[in-house]
């Protein structure tokens, strides 16, 4: 079976945003590889790169991590000691709380470069994305 190996997440200061991720998960320092700044994950890798487009500008994309419920508690102590904002929503208009969709738990929050990151406890069911 085809799984993703790793993805490119463009950033302004690879390092700080790669540091961000994994001081959040509790995770190692992250790698320097060449151009990169690589976070390793259980089933993949995110490398941070300096980026830009033409326009000076890049477009911020998502990253749901699927974690467990103790390092769902981790990451949310984390990111609350730290008073950083967080949602219970993808739209974020649901500020300081998290969400219990499925089942499970979930948190987004904006990483230093406006990356949308999503920690949830559980897949989302057919059922529920069919809703949505």
């Amino acid at each position: 079976m085809p799984r993703l190996d790793h993805t490119i997440v463009h950033s302004t200061d690879r390092r700080a945003s790669a540091r961000f991720l994994a001081d959040l998960l509790g995770a190692p320092e992250p790698k320097e590889y060449g151009p990169f700044a690589a976070v390793r994950l259980d089933n993949v890798v995110l490398d941070y790169a300096e980026h830009l487009a033409a326009g000076g500008e890049f477009v911020p994309t998502h990253y749901a991590i699927l974690v467990t419920e103790d390092e769902f508690d981790a990451i949310l102590a984390r990111i609350q000691a730290r008073e950083l904002p967080y949602w219970a929503d993808p739209q974020h208009s649901q500020p300081q709380v998290i969400n219990h969709l499925d089942g499970g738990r979930g948190v987004y929050l904006d990483d230093p470069d406006g990356h949308n990151l999503e920690f949830l406890t559980r897949t989302y069911s057919d059922e529920l994305l069919a809703g949505l």
